[in-house]
């Protein structure tokens, strides 16, 4: 069975351009900020991100480049959470 393009993973992330995501890494490390640029990889850049773990604000930074293959998941318009 084919999946809709509008439903495939990157589509629906590049829909959210410019839009506030919660980024979890696989090492636990949470980042939110407003997401400015995404690839085929799923390479992310954060503008005004904040980088969390176990609930505990770390850091500020102003814009934060998150690789792919280390994002266990994402959260889409993280501002309703």
């Amino acid at each position: 069975m084919m999946m809709e393009p509008s439903k495939k993973p990157l589509n629906v992330l590049i829909k959210q351009l410019h839009g506030n995501i919660e980024v979890v890494l696989k090492n636990g490390y949470e980042y939110k900020g407003k997401m400015i640029k995404c690839d085929g990889h799923m390479n992310i850049l954060l503008e005004g991100a904040t980088e969390c773990h176990e609930d505990q604000l770390m850091t500020n930074y102003g814009n934060v480049l998150l690789r792919g293959n280390n994002i266990l998941y994402i959260v889409l318009d993280a501002n309703k959470h």
